[in-house]
């Protein structure tokens, strides 16, 4: 009888040992092993991520510098409006032009992004554009080349607004080629 009751209660604690504290402490280190493989798994992602950035690093160091910076003037990933506006004035000062009154304002991106579409639309595109508008005085033919001139660089610009005045007639009298006033709004993009 003692022996009956000796192996049921070894039975019982068993029982209570295996309850108690081996299924616990094997659940545990099932979590730590599924742990373990996500963070594995990890690893191997990074490693292969990593391989892939040095791939495309070589590739990209096999390009010509002067292509990478034709790139960059032509769509670049940041704004620089003093760079813009000083591009706009060097082309201008070419064809005896100055740029005067130079209004630098944001893309209607931001503007509509108060508005839920344009929140959502504008969190698709991949680039934004900036608007600036300037003033500047010269003849037909200086103004032409001005725009051909702006046309034929590697900036991305689009002429959005133009408004001409007749000013004068030209500083030699009825000979000279009559001046205008140009109020020009253009809009150039970049990458976002």
């Amino acid at each position: 009888m003692f022996k009956t009751i000796f192996s049921m209660l070894s039975l019982v604690a068993a029982g209570a040992l295996f309850f108690m504290y081996t299924q616990p402490t094997y659940d545990q280190v099932k979590a730590a092993n599924a742990q373990i493989s996500q963070y594995n798994e990890a690893l191997n992602k990074a490693a292969e991520l990593q391989q892939l950035k040095q791939s495309l690093l070589s590739k990209y160091n096999t390009f010509n510098p002067s292509d990478i910076e034709r790139l960059q003037k032509l769509l670049p990933d940041h704004v620089d409006n003093v760079r813009l506006i000083l591009d706009i004035d060097s082309v201008a000062g070419r064809r005896a032009m100055a740029i005067q009154n130079v209004v630098v304002s944001s893309s209607l991106t931001a503007k509509s992004s108060q508005t839920a579409i344009g929140t959502v639309s504008s969190s698709k595109q991949k680039y934004d554009s900036l608007t600036v508008r300037f003033t500047t005085q010269g003849t037909y033919d200086n103004f032409r080349g001005f725009l051909d001139d702006i046309q034929r660089s590697l900036r991305i610009v689009d002429l959005t607004s133009l408004s001409i005045t007749r000013t004068s007639e030209g500083a030699g009298g009825s000979t000279a080629a009559p001046l205008y006033n140009y109020e020009v709004t253009m809009r150039t993009y970049w990458l976002k």
